[in-house]
């Protein structure tokens, strides 16, 4: 691919911008300076200012989500994407949120440029386990698990009940629960359902891939292998 529109797609510029980086030697091929932006190059020979770029069309991010962030490109507040380089906002194609984490919600969010990457982890057919941190207002009364378990559970406003959910306690305030779908605002819901409230919540693992040591507002390139292990 020229060197141009390789840099271009993956937001270092627009084509005059490569240009004029070329001219002033911002951009190796193979170690050499090149200064010729309509060359043709292989992406994993590209220094651009002696980093290494991007990973091309499919990249995977994943980033520990503060509280108050909004998984949006468009609404107002702030949004998710304006913790990430600015040059990821002129990918081509657009960076995405892989589902969404709602403004109270912190912990694990993935981004892919892929949108059958992004299918993949998102459709229910595929039954990705996501696991969440939950603290509760409430002690648990003793039945929540075994109603979690049940497949039975059905959310108000709701005709079809719940796949079973799985729920690790920790502490009478304090459970990891894991679920496979994603239904609006679900382990809110869920724990409302048992006459419950969920003060704080943050998703510590999507499918095979942990939050671990991240910060919040941190992030780092993850792979598909890395999220599905053995299933990629």
């Amino acid at each position: 691919m020229r060197l141009d529109k390789l840099l271009s797609s993956l937001g270092y510029g627009t084509r005059k911008d490569i240009e004029f980086f070329a001219r002033r030697g911002y951009i190796k091929y193979k170690g050499e300076v090149c200064k010729d932006a309509t060359k043709k190059v292989e992406h994993e020979d590209v220094l651009f200012d002696n980093e290494p770029l991007d990973p091309p069309h499919g990249m995977i991010i994943a980033m520990n989500k503060p509280k108050g962030y909004i998984c949006s490109h468009e609404d107002s507040g702030r949004l998710i994407y304006s913790l990430l380089p600015d040059r990821f906002a002129s990918r081509n194609p657009k960076l995405s949120t892989v589902g969404r984490l709602d403004s109270d919600t912190t912990g694990l969010i993935l981004f892919t440029d892929d949108g059958k990457v992004n299918h993949a982890l998102t459709s229910p057919k595929k039954h990705i386990p996501k696991v969440y941190e939950v603290t509760l207002k409430h002690p648990l009364r003793g039945d929540e698990q075994k109603t979690f378990e049940s497949g039975t559970l059905m959310l108000n406003g709701e005709d079809k009940p719940l796949l079973p959910a799985k729920m690790e306690i920790i502490t009478d305030t304090l459970v990891h629960l894991s679920i496979d779908e994603g239904r609006y605002h679900q382990v809110r819901r869920m724990f409302a359902a048992v006459g419950n409230r969920v003060e704080e919540l943050k998703r510590i693992k999507f499918g095979n891939l942990e939050l671990g040591e991240l910060k919040e507002g941190e992030w780092k390139y993850v792979s598909i292998g890395d999220v599905l292990g053995s299933e990629s």
